[in-house]
This record gives C-alpha cells, structure tokens and sequence, in this order.
C-alpha cells in the first residue's frame, strides 16, 4: 500500500518544507534494511523533481523538514547552516520536572568516533512549559519513585551535532520519553501506554533562516506542534494544573490541530556567555 502525500508547509521556486512523520527517514542509508518510507523519495515522486536534502531529522522526530529543488539552493542553505544562520526550535516530553530553564554547553563526540576522538563544542538552552505527575492506580512507571513526573520543554540546539538535544537531555537527567537510546526501557513502555503512542517524544516545532536567494527572513513552523496523542495523560490531571493550564485547552490528537503562530522565540537564540 503506497503512503499518503507528504503534508507540504511551504514551498517557492527554491525550496519546500514539509512536515516529516515520526518513523520515517529522511534518506535512505546503509542501515536501512527493511525501511520502507523515506522523505526525500517520496517527495520526488510527490513534485514530479528532483529534491535535495540540506538537513536531517532522525526516524523517531517528527516536524519541519526543509529540502531544497535545485542543486544551488542547497548549496546556498548548506552554506547558512555552516555560518551557524539557521535558528531552530523543538519540542520535547522528557521524564522527571526539568529545570524551568537550562542552558547546557557541554561538548560531545560523535557516535561512532574513536574513543581518542576529541569532543566538540556543542550548547543547547531548555525552557520548560508545563509539568505533569500522574499518581494511583497502574502508576509509577519506576518503583523507586512515588509518582510519576514528566515535563514538557522547549528546546533550542545552538550547534548541530548528532543527537544533540537527546544527549544534553540526558546530561541534564531528563531524557526524552521513548529514548531507547538514554532512556529506560520499563520507564518509555509505560508512559507509551499512557500517551497511546510508542515513539520518541521529540517535535522539530520551527526552522528559521535568511531565504538564501531574497535574503528575506524564512520562518518555517510546523503548525502541529502539538499534534501528539497525549488524551489519557491530560485526562488523569486537575484543571488547575501546571500542564493542564498550558495545554488543556488544544486537540491533542494527530491530524485536527490547526495552525497556530510560534510565539517569536528569537532572543533564545542569544550566545551562550
């Protein structure tokens, strides 16, 4: 059975965005035995062009994805990304009550870099939006704790290294709900019965760069920024709580969420000192 058209949140001449689902690649790799679903073959066969990638998301997030329709646009948009001009902004469930802010400048080496390999700079900030704890009945998710918490956090990579803001969460001691990775696995099997989903809990919510032919600032949201099956957690909350007060009043269910404008998050973007 072919998969539905890719939903396309912008496009001109040069460039189109589109809104990647969660479980799918971007490209195909050397390590994708048995996948089946990938961005950037079917966009090609959806546009009727060739199409090019400038950035990636991994399999497990869902969000805006950018792909460039000729080969000097994605060599201008590569350009952008190595001058450090792309701004991004994402979403993440993470276990525990995080911070209510954080900015994480701690360096890391890539995966599968020797263990000599020196670390590179890499800098995250964290703002938390709303925490949830769920008590009785089937909970915690972990014995060792009475409850169980979780937060929902606003994330902005100001490097891009690879899985960044899943290994900064975990530094933090907050990893991201379904990091098979950094997580635990009883902990993500629990709470992906709670949210009905079992997936990585990250959500690319905006990218945002100098168009790179018009100079013009491009801001990309995904206007489904909060698309995520979150029913059964939100229902097990009072309404005058944290979480409740931040996201009671939005459809948390896949597909009815309508566009909404991102607050203007610029000043996030500010150098770390």
């Amino acid at each position: 059975m072919s998969e539905p058209p890719l939903h396309i949140l912008w496009r001109d001449e040069h460039l189109v965005a589109v809104y990647k689902p969660a479980g799918w690649l971007v490209h195909r790799t050397g390590l994708d035995a048995g996948e089946t679903r990938f961005v950037l073959q079917t966009l090609r066969d959806q546009l009727q062009q060739r199409v090019h990638p400038v950035h990636r998301l991994d399999k497990g997030t869902c969000g805006v994805l950018l792909m460039a329709l000729h080969p000097e646009a994605a060599r201008r948009v590569g350009e952008s990304f190595e001058r450090h001009e792309v701004r991004k902004r994402y979403l993440a469930l993470v276990r525990g009550w995080a911070p209510a802010e954080a900015e994480v400048d701690h360096p890391l080496r890539p995966d599968d870099a020797p263990p000599d390999a020196p670390a590179q700079p890499a800098q995250t900030r964290f703002r938390r939006l709303a925490r949830l704890e769920l008590q009785g009945p089937g909970a915690p998710a972990d014995p060792r704790y009475p409850s169980s918490r979780a937060s929902l956090v606003e994330a902005w990579p100001l490097t891009g290294r690879r899985h960044q803001i899943r290994r900064h969460l975990k530094h933090l001691a907050h990893p991201i709900l379904g990091d098979a990775t950094h997580g635990k696995g009883p902990v993500n099997r629990w709470w992906a019965e709670q949210l009905g989903q079992q997936r990585l809990w990250l959500h690319a919510a905006e990218l945002a760069l100098p168009h790179p032919f018009s100079g013009e600032w491009l801001r990309l949201d995904s206007g489904l920024a909060l698309e995520w099956g979150a029913r059964t957690a939100l229902a097990q909350t009072g309404p005058g709580s944290d979480w409740q007060r931040c996201l009671g009043p939005l459809p948390w269910c896949a597909g009815d969420m309508p566009p909404t404008p991102a607050p203007d998050t610029m000043e996030a973007f500010r150098p770390l000192t």
